[in-house]
This record gives C-alpha cells, sequence and structure tokens, in this order.
C-alpha cells in the first residue's frame, strides 16, 4: 500500500553557523527540540539519470519516522508530491510501474547513497500546533555506479507542516536571510549529490533539466539551416516540432497521473495522444508521412484505448446531473441507485483494462518511437522553410475539408446519418483546431482566432454527441430496470430531454457555422 502526501519545503545553505534563533519568527510561540535522526537513503535511477533529469526522485531510506520508499514529483518550485510505500527489500511495483514511462526498458540501479544526520526542531504556535519542520542536515553522500566520488555538507531545511499556509515560510525565509543564511543553490539532496560527486562535470544532471533540451531539427537535403537564438523557432519544421515534442512530453508526464486515478488526467492525456496525430497527419507538407503513419496508426489506438474510460466519466457525470435536475415527482424507482452501480462497475472495469495497457510493450515501443521522431526528425523540403506559408497551407487544407463536412452535414435530415456526419464534424473541428494552435507561434492572430472559433464549434458539436451517447445508454439502461421488474418512465423522460437538447444543438449549428466561417478562411 502506498500513501501519497504533498511536501512544500525550502533549503538553504549552512556555512558551519548552525541554526540562526527562529522564535522571533512572527506566529512561533516556541521551537521544540526534536532531538537527533540518522538518515540512510539510496537513490535509484538508470545508468543515464532519467529521473533525475525530470527532477523525479526514487530512494529507499532507513531511519527517522518514515523509512520506507518514496517516490517524489515535481509540482513547483519547492513543492513536490511524495508517494510513500513500505520498507522492503525490492522496489514496490506501484511504484515502479508510476515511473515506467520515464524508466521503460532501462534498468533502476543504486545511483547515489546519502547518510545524513538530522537535527530537528519544531515550530509551534502559541497553542502547540505544529507549523513547520525546521532540521540541520548534515549529509554524506557517495556515488554508488561510475567512477565518481564522495562529498559532504551541511544545509537547512524547512518542510511545511501538513494542511499549513504557505505564507508561514516567507516570515522563516525573512528571518534566514536576516541571519546571513542564503538558499540553496540545488533542488535537492540528490540532484547536490550528482553535481558534486560526477566524475566529470559534463556528465551532471541538473534538477533544472526536467525537460528534455529541444531538439534541433536538421536541414532538409540542399537547404540550408537557419541560425536562431537557443530554443527559438524559426523554419516551419521547428514549429511543428516544437508542438510535437510538447504533446511526447505530456503523455510521459501525464502517465503516472493516470496510473493513480487522477481527476481529468485520461481526458488531458487522450487530448495529448490526439494533438500528435492530428498534427503527424495535417503537417505532411513538413514531416514523412512514411514515416509518420505508422506512429499515428498506435496513437489512433492509444486514444481509443484512453476513450473507454474518459468517455464512461463524461457520460456518468451527464446522467447523474440530469437526473438530479429532475423534479422530484419525475423519479420512479431505483434510477440513481442503478446509474450508481453503472458507472461504478464500468469505471472499474475499463481503469483497469487502461493500466494494463500503459504497461503494454505497444505504448512502451510508442514512446520510444516518438523520441526517435524528434532525435532524428523526418523532414520534408519545406520543414527549413519560413513558417508562414508551410503552416497556413496545412491549416487551410484542413478548415477546407472541414467546410465540406459541415455543408453535407446540414443537407442531411435529422436521424442516425446526421449524427454520424456531425461526429464527424466534431473531429475534424479538432484536428483543424490543433494544427492552427501548432501554427499560432508562426502565425499569430489568424491561428489564434481560428482555435477559439474550433473550440466553440467543438463545444456545441460536443454536447449534441454527448447527447447521441446518453440517448444509447439510456435505451441499454431502461430495458435492463425493464427486465428487473423496475418502472422505467424515468427513462423515458431523460431520453426525451436528451432528445431536446440534440435538436436545439442541430439547430444552432447553422448560425454557429456562419459566425465563425471567417475564421476558417484564416
Amino acid at each position: 500500500m502506498a500513501d501519497t502526501k504533498r511536501e512544500i519545503e525550502r533549503k538553504y545553505e549552512s556555512y558551519g553557523g548552525g541554526l540562526p534563533d527562529l522564535t522571533a519568527v512572527p506566529g512561533v510561540g516556541a521551537v521544540l527540540d526534536k532531538g537527533v535522526a540518522h538518515l540512510d537513503a539510496t537513490y535509484y535511477d538508470t545508468r543515464d539519470q532519467r529521473l533525475a533529469a525530470a527532477s523525479l526522485t526514487l530512494r529507499r531510506r532507513t531511519g527517522g519516522s518514515d523509512a520506507g520508499w518514496h517516490l517524489k514529483f515535481p509540482v513547483a518550485p519547492g513543492v513536490r508530491d511524495e508517494i510513500h510505500a513500505p520498507l522492503s527489500d525490492t522496489l514496490p511495483d506501484r511504484l515502479a510501474a508510476l515511473v515506467r514511462s520515464r524508466v521503460r526498458d532501462r534498468e533502476l540501479l543504486p545511483v547515489v547513497r546519502l547518510r545524513s544526520e538530522r537535527d530537528v526542531r519544531h515550530l509551534v504556535d502559541a497553542d502547540g500546533r505544529l507549523l513547520a519542520e525546521v532540521s540541520v542536515d548534515t549529509v554524506d553522500a557517495e556515488r554508488l555506479i561510475g567512477d565518481g566520488g564522495t562529498a559532504r555538507w551541511t544545509e537547512i531545511e524547512v518542510e511545511l507542516a501538513d494542511d499549513g499556509d504557505p505564507a508561514f515560510l516567507d516570515k522563516v525565509d525573512k528571518r534566514l536571510r536576516k541571519a546571513g543564511v542564503r538558499p540553496s543553490t540545488s533542488a535537492s539532496k540528490l540532484a547536490r549529490a550528482l553535481a558534486e560527486t560526477a566524475p566529470d562535470p559534463a556528465c551532471t544532471v541538473r534538477a533544472a533539466d526536467s525537460v528534455p533540451a529541444a531538439t534541433a531539427p536538421a536541414a532538409a537535403p540542399g537547404k540550408k539551416r537557419k541560425t536562431r537564438a537557443a530554443g527559438e523557432p524559426v523554419t516551419a519544421g521547428d514549429h511543428v516540432l516544437a508542438y510535437v515534442r510538447a504533446q511526447r512530453d505530456a503523455l510521459v508526464e501525464l502517465d503516472p497521473a493516470v496510473r493513480q486515478d487522477v481527476p481529468d488526467a485520461v481526458h488531458r492525456m487522450r487530448v495529448a495522444t490526439r494533438r500528435l496525430r492530428s498534427t503527424f497527419r495535417s503537417f505532411r507538407n513538413v514531416l514523412d508521412r512514411e514515416v509518420t503513419d505508422p506512429v499515428g496508426t498506435d496513437l489512433k489506438w492509444l486514444a481509443g484505448e484512453l476513450g473507454l474510460d474518459r468517455d464512461q466519466e463524461v457520460l456518468a457525470a451527464r446522467l447523474k446531473s440530469a437526473l438530479e435536475d429532475l423534479p422530484g415527482p419525475l423519479v420512479a424507482g431505483p434510477v440513481g441507485d442503478r446509474l450508481a452501480a453503472w458507472s461504478e462497475a464500468r469505471h472499474s472495469g475499463a481503469h483497469g483494462r487502461l493500466t494494463g495497457i500503459l504497461d503494454s510493450r505497444r505504448y512502451l515501443s510508442l514512446l520510444d518511437t516518438l523520441d526517435a521522431v524528434l532525435a532524428h526528425p523526418p523532414l520534408r523540403a519545406k520543414a527549413a522553410a519560413r513558417p508562414d506559408k508551410p503552416l497556413a497551407e496545412a491549416v487551410r487544407k484542413d478548415a477546407a475539408k472541414l467546410s465540406a463536412l459541415v455543408a453535407r452535414a446540414l443537407d442531411l435530415p435529422p436521424g442516425d446519418d446526421r449524427d454520424v456526419a456531425l461526429h464527424e464534424v466534431r473531429k475534424k473541428s479538432k484536428r483543424t483546431r490543433y494544427a492552427a494552435e501548432a501554427a499560432t507561434p508562426a502565425l499569430g492572430r489568424p491561428a489564434d482566432g481560428l482555435v477559439r472559433s474550433m473550440k466553440s464549434l467543438q463545444g456545441l458539436l460536443g454536447d449534441h454527441q454527448d447527447s447521441v451517447m446518453a440517448r444509447r445508454t439510456l435505451r441499454e439502461l431502461s430495458a435492463v430496470a425493464h427486465a428487473a421488474g423496475e418502472n422505467t418512465f424515468t427513462y423515458g423522460v431523460l431520453y426525451a430531454r436528451e432528445e431536446r437538447r440534440a435538436e436545439l444543438a442541430e439547430a444552432a449549428l447553422p448560425e454557429a457555422w456562419s459566425s465563425i466561417r471567417k475564421d476558417v478562411a484564416l
């Protein structure tokens, strides 16, 4: 079993002066001496330090009050989520799963051992309530791989109490600075240990390197690559690859959140997957489709798997809300209980299947392939050109296809065929939006306006499609309820309301489309 807590702390350099008097910090009623703890922690990473490069720390620690395995994810400067698992000889499976998107098939090895003597103080208020824990840590670091050495230093760590006010740390900071204590230049003990025990400074991985450096695309055959400021996209290829890189990073970073069933994580991961696939399809004038089409096939598969859980989540929330909006007299039978049981059973099964997908060879190979595309991008000749023409050309092409689909859908009479056609319009509007997003840094306001228009269109058509799916589910639940001898009146009421919502969405579409056509022209 693993527990998660939010850790908010600040680190400071200590040059032998010890801990200054903190009783003068506003709000502090007393400083309590909690004694000295002896900690022994072994940090694990891959040989090429993939976890450290993402500012993740994985350790096994003995001593102190929280001996066990700890996995820390960065949230913001000085803020990390720490997942704790009981002490064991081997890495718990759950923690191994949470770093799999980073580690993949690499072996996790002991890379650094830190032995610390921790002198602990508790800052409490007048009522004895804990405000923060302050410690002076004397650390002995030893690199366990390569030809690295050892290091020794002393630091001060101030950790906010659970549910404490982060503003209190500012008060402590002000007192420490007044006493001549300065913030640490390292974000963590591990980062400092890796830096100070490295055999070669060039091998050092800094905690700041949490996002892989941008890979500059090579010039297309026969084209001389333009110079640029570090990290600034210049060519069409630069812009497309920057967007691809951002979505690849999102997939990797969201993987642990999806495994932990964090709200909205599945949706965001699915969006990143769709953005990647749309980018490969929209910008075939920049990236060679012989390389990207097979990647797109795997992305479509992943989006479909993610959709099983996400679609269920959205549908359950919609039906629950619709039932709650009904007047009491219109609710007959155990409709709420049946909806809740259906939702829980579907979600549990979908999430279990999804975690299996994230452990699959196909998914992990997809991540490796995306890395390879970024490291050695399959650029076409237009990739080396100025971005305005190639990117605008790709976006206009998507927009033209969208216009044709809208015209076709509006010509169809209400019914199943029109529902399917409107769903295709919705999917194409997403692709057009993602293409415009990728192009916005280069094209500016026109592309940004198109993004906003596509979001509006998606919202309208999304409500229509959700109504289609809700009505299908209500028919199924009604049939089950009828077979169980339950009153099915309420299912009919909900169905009629969903049918009306769809009619309103369809009626609003012509006017909505007319108002955004100028943006589609780009």
